[in-house]
């Protein structure tokens, strides 16, 4: 039960989806994130199209402000 709620915190609302930042998923498969970027790119048939993307300054300055508000800090990239 732990788990699934240190997963349910680490889920953002971001452009009206709930994702997951590449730097939670690592932690939770225990991979590096360039293992997980490769895993992505070379399996992309097997994702939706939006999958993955990168965050424009405002949606990072939004996630930040979620992760802050919850409690859960956040180091700047």
């Amino acid at each position: 039960m732990q788990i699934i709620r240190s997963i349910q915190n680490r889920i953002y609302e971001l452009r009206g989806n709930r994702v997951m930042l590449d730097f939670d998923l690592v932690a939770l498969y225990e991979v590096e994130t360039r293992v997980l970027s490769q895993a992505v790119k070379r399996n992309m048939e097997r994702f939706p199209e939006d999958f993955m993307f990168q965050l424009t300054k405002l949606e990072y300055e939004s996630i930040q402000f979620q992760i802050n508000s919850a409690g859960q800090g956040m180091s700047s990239q």
